[in-house]
């Protein structure tokens, strides 16, 4: 061997062996990262185990809370009559008041018509100074505004809208010893972008005239809710600012996760968590098909309000503001009495709406997100999505929005597999496709209770009574279940989309299911692909559910202006059968599975 092949030997000797140790420093960076996600994962359980502990630890001693031998005792009761016109507190709330006025840091978890807003308006009467309340949206905060001038208690609120000479009146008012100020409302936003309040907000500390924080809605604090606002982490400055002053954080919608990333994040070690009963027993949830047209879902929803509904008041929920402009338009046009209502409507104009609604000169806001958050409203009816929501945390605190007052209200979702793709289309990152699809596998259930779904998410314990069959599932009482075998139609999907890929082409949901259906274009059908008997309401029922069992899955596509969700093939059919559980009508041959018959049990929609 010659010099320049020994030297060529060598080399690449050493390239095996910086390849070599490249793959072990890559493998080890990989175990590493592994080791660390473990890690992390198992600190964020033991957390979350601790804050279970200190829940049950919380119920163990709440009796201790519930005492009437405080020394504002006597006045809670005489300020709960004669002020706010109840005779008696409801679940928690008066231990939550008692805690608070007790100087203890509490996070109360409370399902939307508990009455949250009582637990802090009410000390607020009973300490010195004031109380400042930290709340996302204005009309919230205009809505209590109106019902605190009624029981003649003093308050104010500073945000975006607010003139320049109101906000030094407030200011004023705040550092003021013989101001009558009690309850002072402001967004998170003004407390991010204002030095100025905040430095006031110091002043009124030292001079010891902040009685507590209140904080609504503080699940958007953690980026683990569905819902999280990025100038509400500026709380924790207010935190380390007011340092003596009790906190009081608010929700309705709240998981062990996003309990455990608010109490981080504004440093409530030590908080009592106090957990109201969840269920809502007067609401009645059902999911019902979505027209497959405009002009469907409009005669649709006209038939609901002026027979079913006629007189009677609600919310109609949609996802974006051009979709809540375009439905309200064409209820209008149809001579029913509703408004939109939306983040880029005027201050004034927001007010006049919901005025209107309060006094059911509207019969119906058609509203985004933007509306409802703490709306009280006790004789709502029917709270309808017209669109899905995006998470089962919207899904609860929206439909709890209905029925306060105690009586039988509906809350209604209209499924649409075509609406829930462009939800997760839109979605911007794993944690919102994760909760559409949770949204996804609630809508398509036909055994489960809806509720106790509901009650799962929200780690609550469930039993099969509680709902006394008010939902539809549990209305229909199914005693055997019967299923379809899907395994040939997943086949012939798959066929569909490899027909489609020969073409270098992909197929939305519509294209699918027309190829399906020997409809559209024909390049994309199959003859051997039999079309089916059912209709393409249950088809679409049958893609989502292949979609949740991952045979089917969703690729995305950017255009110039927007994303298209395609469906693309998942897992491959194996030996295994693939069953659905049946839905009425569904044209397809099903069987009975009893007890003990050798059949496999139905799997569980998988959400990994």
């Amino acid at each position: 061997m010659n010099e320049l092949e020994k030297a060529e030997s060598d080399c690449a000797k050493k390239a095996e062996l910086v390849k070599s140790l490249e793959k072990q420093l890559a493998d080890a960076k990989a175990a590493y990262a592994k080791a660390s996600s473990t890690l992390e994962e198992l600190k964020r359980l033991k957390s979350l185990e601790e804050n279970r502990k200190r829940i049950a630890l919380t119920e163990d001693t709440l009796s201790d809370w519930l005492e009437e031998k405080f020394p504002w005792s006597a006045q809670l009761k005489s300020l709960l009559k004669e002020k706010f016109k109840f005779d008696h507190f409801r679940a928690k709330q008066l231990a939550a008041i008692n805690a608070t006025l007790s100087k203890k840091d509490v996070l109360l978890v409370m399902p939307t018509g508990g009455g949250k807003s009582l637990v802090f308006q009410l000390p607020a009467l009973i300490d010195p100074g004031f109380t400042l309340v930290v709340t996302p949206l204005v009309s919230l905060i205009q809505d209590q505004l109106v019902a605190l001038e009624k029981f003649k208690i003093e308050a104010a609120t500073i945000h975006a809208s607010t003139s320049k000479s109101e906000i030094k009146e407030i200011y004023d008012s705040m550092t003021s010893k013989k101001s009558a100020l009690k309850l002072l409302y402001v967004t998170p936003e003004w407390i991010a972008r204002s030095k100025k309040f905040m430095s006031v907000l110091k002043k009124c500390y030292e001079a010891k005239r902040v009685a507590r924080v209140a904080i609504d809605e503080v699940h958007c604090c953690s980026t683990w809710g569905h819902d999280f606002r990025p100038d509400y982490p500026y709380l924790g400055l207010v935190r380390s600012l007011l340092e003596k002053v009790p906190f009081l954080g608010l929700t309705a919608t709240a998981t062990m996760s996003v309990l455990n990333d608010v109490q981080t994040m504004l440093n409530l070690e030590n908080c009592l968590i106090i957990t109201a009963p969840f269920n809502r027993p007067n609401l009645f949830y059902q999911v019902l098909p979505k027209p497959a047209t405009k002009d469907g879902v409009l005669n649709y929803l006209e038939k609901l309000m002026t027979e079913k509904y006629a007189g009677q008041s609600g919310i109609i929920y949609t996802n974006t503001i051009n979709e809540c402009i375009s439905l309200a338009t064409a209820l209008k046009g149809s001579n029913l009495r509703v408004a939109p209502f939306h983040a880029q409507l005027e201050p004034e104009q927001k007010k006049k709406i919901h005025r209107k609604w309060l006094d059911n000169t509207y019969q119906a806001v058609v509203a985004t997100v933007a509306f409802g958050m703490g709306i009280d409203k006790p004789d709502v009816r029917f709270v309808i999505h017209h669109v899905i929501p995006r998470s089962m945390e919207s899904l609860y605190q929206e439909s709890g929005r209905a029925g306060r007052d105690g009586k039988r209200a509906d809350c209604i979702v209209l499924f649409s597999l075509n609406d829930y793709l462009k939800i997760s289309a839109m979605s911007t990152s794993l944690v919102e496709e994760k909760k559409a699809q949770q949204v996804l596998e609630y809508c398509v259930e036909r055994l489960r209770c809806r509720r106790s779904i509901i009650a799962t998410y929200f780690e609550q314990v469930w039993e099969t009574s509680d709902c006394n069959k008010m939902c539809d599932i549990c209305k229909r009482d199914v005693k055997i279940p019967a299923y379809y075998d899907l395994t040939q139609i997943c086949k012939d999907l798959h066929s569909l989309i490899d027909q489609a890929k020969g073409f270098d082409e992909k197929l939305t949901l519509i294209k699918l299911i027309d190829a399906w259906y020997q409809a559209g274009l024909k390049k994309f059908r199959l003859s051997n692909v039999e079309k089916p008997k059912m209709s393409k309401e249950h088809a679409e029922l049958v893609i989502a559910f292949l979609l949740l069992e991952k045979y089917l899955a969703i690729d995305k596509g950017y255009t110039m202006y927007s994303t298209v969700s395609y469906i693309v093939k998942g897992r491959a059919v194996g030996d295994e059968k693939v069953e659905m559980l049946a839905s009425d009508g569904m044209k397809i041959p099903k069987r009975l599975k009893e007890e003990g018959d050798g059949s496999p049990a139905k799997k569980k929609p998988r959400t990994d």
